[in-house]
């Protein structure tokens, strides 16, 4: 009776096995039954000397278990794998999943892999515990993302966060491009900027970096770097973009800043920005007025009394003005 059950928890192709997939059913307290019952008959097994006669007499059950748990989403909301692990993460957005809950929803042991595959293929920002880890690097990207209920000295690499809750349409389109770009020669920062240059002014994930810089973990504080010393206006939340979700990037502009306003701390830059309410103080423009036929496309900061005039990075003497204004003052 043993060998016949195990032998039907096989598909039998060709001269091949392949191993059993997960079957869901559309009344779950059916497979509840049948596990219970199959648990119960084990009790004899166990009084069994022979180990391999209670391990086979136990597949059944560790299958209908497994079915169990690919039945809680009913099959008309999500019918593989795929589907029900993008469902489960869609029901508990910005909460800390563990590995082992989409183990269950998934029926299947590959059940990673159809996390990287929402997330390249399908552009669905799901974030692993070791991205968390990584963004954390950066102190104000750690206090951020304790506000919102993810501790990274906490989080677990096997575990993860939905950050959005509608995909990515662009994104199989950026992983490629993405690719192209790890796999050349070039340090972390220089990838990271190239790359960020062939998306200005798009969100770039986190997720996305982290798999950019390979075996470097300090890619967040390269993207630091970038905007605080190398010029490149690359806007988080922690930098004054209040719409834009933690642990995401924007290059808003392919250009860099005028080398004396390179060196601006970011705490006295949002604070200007703060201050001015996120406008021009010249002809009052403002992000939410971005258009597609307009020049004007970010925000920088412009030291009335001059770098070489004595001026210094202070919230006093610094103001708030779109590109085109800021070109069109130091022209004169």
């Amino acid at each position: 009776m043993c060998s016949a059950a195990f032998t039907d928890e096989r598909i039998k192709i060709g001269d091949d096995i392949m191993a059993r997939r997960s079957q869901p059913k559309d009344i779950p307290e059916d497979l509840r039954q049948s596990l219970v019952k199959l648990l119960t008959n084990f009790a004899d097994e166990l009084k069994q000397e022979d180990l391999r006669q209670k391990v086979r007499a136990l597949v059944p059950a560790f299958h209908t278990l497994r079915d169990l748990g690919s039945s809680l989403i009913p099959k008309s909301e999500a019918s593989s794998a795929r589907d029900r692990i993008i469902a489960y993460l869609k029901q508990y957005p910005f909460t800390v999943i563990d590995g082992n809950e989409l183990m269950v929803v998934s029926g299947i042991s590959e059940w990673a892999r159809r996390v990287r595959e929402l997330r390249v293929q399908f552009g669905w920002w799901i974030y692993s515990g070791v991205t968390f880890n990584q963004i954390a690097l950066n102190e104000e990207d750690a206090i951020a993302l304790k506000a919102m209920g993810i501790d990274p000295a906490l989080i677990k690499p096997d575990q993860y966060v939905l950050m959005r809750t509608t995909q990515d349409l662009e994104a199989a389109y950026r992983w490629n491009v993405l690719n192209e770009i790890r796999k050349k020669k070039l340090s972390t920062k220089e990838k990271i900027i190239e790359y960020l240059r062939k998306n200005v002014g798009k969100q770039v994930t986190g997720e996305e970096l982290s798999y950019l810089a390979g075996s470097s973990k300090e890619w967040a504080r390269r993207v630091r770097e970038l905007r605080t010393e190398d010029g490149w206006p690359i806007v988080t939340r922690n930098t004054g973009r209040n719409n834009l979700p933690v642990g995401v990037y924007v290059l808003e502009e392919d250009r860099q800043a005028y080398v004396h306003d390179r060196k601006i701390p970011d705490p006295v830059r949002v604070a200007v920005l703060k201050r001015d309410n996120f406008r021009c103080v010249k002809c009052g423009w403002a992000r939410d007025d971005l258009r597609p036929d307009d020049p004007r496309k970010m925000l920088e900061l412009h030291h009335k009394q001059q770098h070489k005039d004595g001026g210094e990075n202070t919230v006093d003497n610094l103001i708030t003005l779109c590109n085109v204004c800021h070109d069109e003052i130091h022209r004169r």
